[in-house]
């Protein structure tokens, strides 16, 4: 009778503790439910309906609350071994400091997203310094946790940390450098979402699509993406073409390769001929005006003619093309330079630049506006007597070995 009276008692005691576990969970449960379920759902329309992660945030906020009647709760079960409580009330505790960490986490994610919304967020992201902010409060909730688990005032764990600041300073090498990094790129404004950079040493020519504390994302014209660390940004060379997407006007720098061969003088005859010209008019009657009271001052009545000045066919497709390009109605002349020059003579022959812009920045427009100056440039050369240098191909090689026909119709 005696036992069956202790396993009466035993079985009281445990039903006792069962019972106020079950009302325990019960509550925090419940109240989870109505927050959540509740709560943040009646709330939901007035918050920013553009974003979900403020109701993430919310969402972990909330969860603190459930935690904390456990971690105060625990205390009034009955029959329960301290060991238990302990282990239970700590582990409560940390879990309130995790969702506390995931609350603050999705509230900054929140305030980026703000911010991303206003105009001046395109020329200097936050996202850099929200990711140090974040690895600063997980640091900290880490810390705060082990001290929890483990009974002991943080201040301890933080004193330990000197000697570990060694081995600290190795594992966030990459994020101090990146994190160096992402303040000079903001401060001085050398990269921006959307800018177009080229990075031959990375392999990167495109669009930046993100700029985050260790990594920059760029899309290239492949639609490839490529991530270059960002302390690369600082540490290596590229180039930003943003300038010339601001400016509105794309450079043109390409030459026209001619044959020595075909340089000479104009005869009167010719000189009269490229009359025809409409956009030669002024630089002939320039250049005669010129040249006649030039021979008149410096020459003699009997002088030969080798020793007068002349028009050459050269300086004549010089000035038609920077006239042709001014009347271009795609090509910026006013506030951008424009000019045509010779470099340096090399085997190939003499290259003629033309050098100018663009009313586009478009790809496409651009390259189509060039190919078109360029095509009417090669087909309008021989009206000046000029020809392309162009190297010996295989089909050249095979006509010098064959007869000459004496029929032209043959």
């Amino acid at each position: 009778m005696e036992q069956f009276l202790l396993g009466y008692a035993d079985l009281d005691i445990w039903l006792q503790t069962s019972i106020a576990l079950a009302l325990l969970a019960a509550v925090a449960l419940a109240v989870n439910f109505l927050l959540k379920r509740v709560f943040l759902r009646t709330a939901a329309p007035y918050l920013d309906t553009r974003s979900t992660t403020a109701d993430k945030a919310a969402a972990w906020l909330a969860t603190v609350i459930p935690l904390l009647i456990i971690s105060r709760g625990i205390e009034l079960v009955p029959h329960l071994l301290p060991e238990v409580l302990t282990v239970t009330s700590n582990l409560a505790q940390a879990l309130i400091i995790v969702s506390l960490a995931m609350a603050i986490n999705w509230g900054l994610n929140y305030a980026n997203e703000l911010y991303a919304r206003r105009p001046e967020a395109r020329n200097r992201p936050l996202k850099g310094y929200i990711q140090v902010l974040k690895i600063i409060i997980f640091c900290g909730a880490a810390i705060l946790m082990i001290a929890v688990l483990i009974e002991q005032s943080p201040l301890l764990l933080l004193s330990g940390l000197g000697a570990m600041a060694a081995v600290f300073l190795l594992v966030f090498k990459d994020t101090i450098l990146s994190l160096v990094a992402s303040v000079q790129l903001t401060s001085n404004d050398m990269l921006r979402v959307g800018d177009w950079i080229e990075m031959p040493s990375m392999g990167a020519d495109g669009d930046v699509i993100d700029i985050a504390l260790h990594t920059i994302k760029v899309q290239n014209f492949d639609k490839t993406i490529t991530t270059i660390p960002t302390h690369s940004l600082i540490s290596d060379a590229f180039r930003n073409w943003r300038g010339m997407s601001e400016s509105g006007g794309r450079r043109v720098k390409r030459s026209l390769t001619l044959d020595q061969n075909s340089v000479r003088f104009l005869s009167d005859d010719e000189v009269t001929s490229m009359k025809r010209f409409r956009l030669l008019d002024d630089y002939i009657a320039r250049k005669q005006e010129e040249i006649a009271a030039w021979n008149a001052h410096e020459l003699s009545s009997d002088y030969d003619k080798i020793n007068a000045r002349r028009i050459t066919n050269i300086g004549t497709l010089r000035a038609y093309i920077i006239a042709y390009l001014k009347n271009h109605s795609r090509i910026a002349s006013e506030n951008f330079t424009l000019l045509v020059r010779q470099l340096p003579l090399s085997a190939q022959g003499i290259p003629l630049e033309i050098y100018c812009f663009t009313r586009t920045v478009d790809w496409g427009e651009y390259e189509a506006i060039q190919a078109d100056i360029f095509d009417h440039m090669l087909a309008i050369l021989p009206e000046f007597g000029l020809r392309i240098f162009q190297e010996p191909s295989g089909l050249d090689v095979a006509e010098l070995g064959q007869p000459k026909s004496k029929h032209p119709s043959a």
